[in-house]
């Protein structure tokens, strides 16, 4: 019995080493995250023979002290005490259809500034009760801000806050469209198997900025621009940044990524395995239960293949990863 007691022991231990030292990519490592966990679900999002070059490539969040700042934003406790248990913002504003939306920021860090467009796109219509739509540029905040960071090689979601605010954001849409002023100008890679899109490679540079529309749109630049009214950071902790989803709709967050979130498929993410590979910038939507698991619902920015629809759930109320601790977000001038 004592021998196969210490069979068990050794087995185990070699179990947990092994998880870090397997490749993130590889089917065993997914196989580990599913036995130790049960309130979310591993699957194969990248191809076998994807680079972790590449992969941290896509995490661009540069730690952000600036966030600390700004001018934070609190909610009465009243009107806290009235939120419902779980809220989607795509019930409450159906004219607003960006909230549906998973876009892709390709082989460049630029998840700070998807992040930021992305949620500047959605309040821009929720403030106007759905009668104006403005597809804020990813492009045109990436390369053309030069105090937010490093481009693809990563920036500061509360400088591209402050940049709409001072400097205004032009319209833009995906990849090789026809949308907006500056349409993104990095292709889709392949974040998903099997796949039609190019590898991801990491070697993508940051796009030159060109302060002047694509040829063909009925507006000069300047002209296009829009502009923040004013930004905040919600540093309240959960109760509060569930208040300004509800009342303002989505916001910019940041947290650490862990090698094991590169398999997420579905349920609750907790991080039980693998390395930290970087900071990543995204959308949070807002919030819910699922099997008595709290979490928040989070707009990633690595195609609609990846996770749920280019979605994923994290553990809510824990600060997990980091989550909660570096919210920013604005209103928009209308």
């Amino acid at each position: 019995m004592v021998a196969i007691r210490a069979t068990c022991i050794i087995l185990c231990s070699l179990a947990i080493v092994n998880a870090d030292l397997l490749s993130p990519l590889s089917d065993a490592f997914i196989e580990i995250i599913n036995s130790r966990q049960s309130t979310w679900k591993a699957g194969r999002n990248f191809p076998l023979d994807m680079s972790l070059r590449a992969i941290k490539k896509m995490m661009g969040a540069i730690p952000d002290s600036d966030v600390l700042n700004l001018q934070s934003v609190y909610h009465d406790q009243d009107f806290i005490d009235s939120l419902p248990e779980s809220f989607d913002p795509r019930d409450k504003w159906p004219s607003c259809p960006t909230l549906n939306e998973i876009r892709d920021q390709g082989s460049c860090g630029s998840c700070w500034a998807f992040g930021a467009v992305e949620a500047m796109t959605d309040r821009y219509c929720i403030y106007s009760n759905g009668t104006k739509h403005f597809h804020f540029s990813a492009e045109d905040l990436l390369s053309c801000c030069p105090v937010c960071g490093l481009g693809c090689n990563g920036g500061m979601p509360t400088l591209a806050w402050e940049y709409w605010k001072h400097f205004g954001i032009v319209s833009g849409g995906s990849y090789n469209s026809s949308q907006g002023c500056l349409p993104y100008q990095i292709a889709p890679c392949e974040h998903h198997v099997p796949g039609n899109r190019m590898p991801c490679s990491g070697d993508t540079g940051t796009p030159k900025c060109y302060r002047k529309c694509r040829d063909g749109f009925p507006s000069t630049y300047k002209d296009d621009k829009k502009y923040g009214k004013h930004v905040f950071s919600v540093r309240g902790g959960e109760q509060h940044i569930k208040a300004e989803l509800f009342k303002n709709g989505p916001v910019e967050g940041a947290f650490t990524v862990y090698a094991d979130l590169l398999a997420y498929k579905s349920g609750v993410y907790k991080h039980v395995a693998g390395d930290e590979l970087g900071g990543h910038a995204i959308k949070i939507m807002g919030w819910g239960v699922e099997n008595g698991n709290k979490y928040w619902l989070i707009a990633n920015s690595w195609n609609s293949d990846w996770g749920d629809n280019g979605f994923f759930k994290i553990l809510r109320g824990e600060d997990h990863c980091g989550i909660e601790s570096s919210i920013v977000a604005g209103e928009p001038l209308l």
